[in-house]
């Protein structure tokens, strides 16, 4: 993550986005290969330029973009969430999850101490997504995120959430958050919690008191988590296993059931 990530106010991606078509229909045609992504990016460049966004962060963005064909084969391939809960659990490593997470609750108390107080929510969450998201940390990715997010705004499977997902890494790069050629995970997810580039921009917080935000940093990474669950609406001292008040907080997160569902298991067993 660029030192210089910095708690700036972004207008929204969607109102980007409606700026960019002006109330029309989205000029850029999305495909399902690699063959129309250069006439696409041409494309989205005339409608960013619309919106606000700066020849210059056009062109340092698009830069070095390419289609994304790992991205295209992850996105294809998340076969994980297919799998039963205990098939999940195996697979994600769950029990190592719980055994690191107990040792980083105990190593952290005071971090996870001064989270709870301000946004409400205890550490067994925030330990789950954070192990499930990069291993703690170990792993945030290795591609290219403006192509990562841009190859997944041009195909046809979600283009209109990664269109604005696109807008949001535009702002990010014109306000100097991240550098053009930022690398982080397959779908574009940011930092040791995998934030996409949108909720970068409305619940990134910093959680060290430096004043800057850095999502390679636990306490920023954890911070801004906790913040995105208080804003999906997680209740102080309410429960957080499935029909409890909480649960729909852990279900903004991921959209996946048995992933939500791991989230609240391991939580618990790290906060019992």
């Amino acid at each position: 993550m660029d030192s210089r990530f910095q708690k700036l106010k972004i207008m929204g991606a969607a109102a980007l986005l409606s700026a960019a078509l002006g109330g029309q229909a989205i000029a850029a045609t999305c495909g399902n290969n690699s063959g129309g992504f250069s006439t696409w990016v041409g494309e989205f460049k005339q409608e960013a330029t619309r919106a606000g966004i700066s020849q210059k962060t056009l062109d340092r963005a698009f830069k070095n973009v390419r289609y994304a064909t790992k991205t295209i084969s992850a996105d294809r391939n998340q076969k994980s969430f297919k799998l039963s809960f205990d098939q999940f659990m195996r697979k994600r490593g769950a029990s190592t999850i719980i055994s690191k997470g107990k040792r980083l609750k105990q190593q952290n108390a005071g971090l996870f101490a001064a989270l709870e107080k301000k946004y409400g929510v205890p550490a067994g969450p925030l330990i789950a997504i954070w192990g499930m998201e990069s291993g703690f940390g170990s792993f945030m990715g290795n591609q290219h995120t403006v192509s990562a997010v841009a190859t997944l705004a041009y195909d046809c499977r979600r283009s209109a959430f990664f269109t604005e997902q696109l807008y949001a890494l535009m702002q990010l790069i014109q306000k100097g958050w991240l550098s053009p050629d930022f690398k982080g995970a397959a779908h574009g997810e940011i930092g040791q919690t995998q934030f996409l580039p949108a909720n970068v921009a409305r619940f990134a917080v910093n959680g060290d008191g430096s004043g800057g935000i850095n999502l390679g940093t636990k306490a920023d990474a954890l911070a801004s988590t906790a913040n995105f669950l208080r804003g999906h609406g997680w209740r102080r001292g309410g429960g957080y296993q499935p029909g409890e008040t909480n649960y729909r907080a852990i279900q903004g997160w991921n959209a996946a059931g048995v992933y939500q569902k791991a989230i609240a298991k391991i939580g618990a067993e790290i906060d019992s």
